[in-house]
């Protein structure tokens, strides 16, 4: 299962693939918008909280907050309603969506960090290397503009 984990606070996202069970059951049988300690993904997790925000199955269809159920499901959707999108003034049409509920068939579960821990993994780490690079990049144009101009 695929976790997408997003940080507000930072504007971060990282995609983990986690393929290990165990890691995995601290969000089963949960619902959406539940807080979960995430201490099971590994160290650097260790004191992180996480809200689950959705996700989607194996084929697609995205989970919907409010049907207490692990399967899928059909609903009658119409303007307003998460998971649809008019076409028409006035149109409803039934719908394919999962339940709120996170079990194994998903593969994405979104999570958004709620509290952050000590470690930090969400944080993007740079390369002086790369940064110098880069100001090598963009610094000729810059000068060659200014050195042209009349002041």
């Amino acid at each position: 299962m695929k976790l997408n984990v997003s940080f507000p606070a930072t504007g971060a996202q990282k995609l983990l693939e986690v393929d290990d069970e165990r890691k995995l059951r601290v969000f089963y049988e949960k619902r959406m918008a539940q807080e979960v300690a995430a201490d099971s993904l590994g160290n650097e997790w260790k004191g992180y909280v996480v809200r689950i925000s959705g996700g989607n199955d194996k084929q697609g269809f995205p989970m919907k907050q409010g049907v207490l159920t692990t399967g899928r499901v059909k609903l009658l959707l119409s303007k307003g309603h998460s998971c649809y999108r008019v076409r028409r003034s006035g149109e409803r049409r039934r719908k394919s969506v999962r339940g709120c509920i996170v079990d194994g068939n998903l593969s994405v579960l979104n999570l958004v960090v709620v509290k952050k821990g000590m470690a930090s993994p969400l944080v993007r780490k740079s390369c002086w290397c790369c940064l110098f690079c880069l100001w090598e990049l963009r610094s000729e144009p810059i000068f060659t503009m200014l050195s042209s101009s009349s002041l």
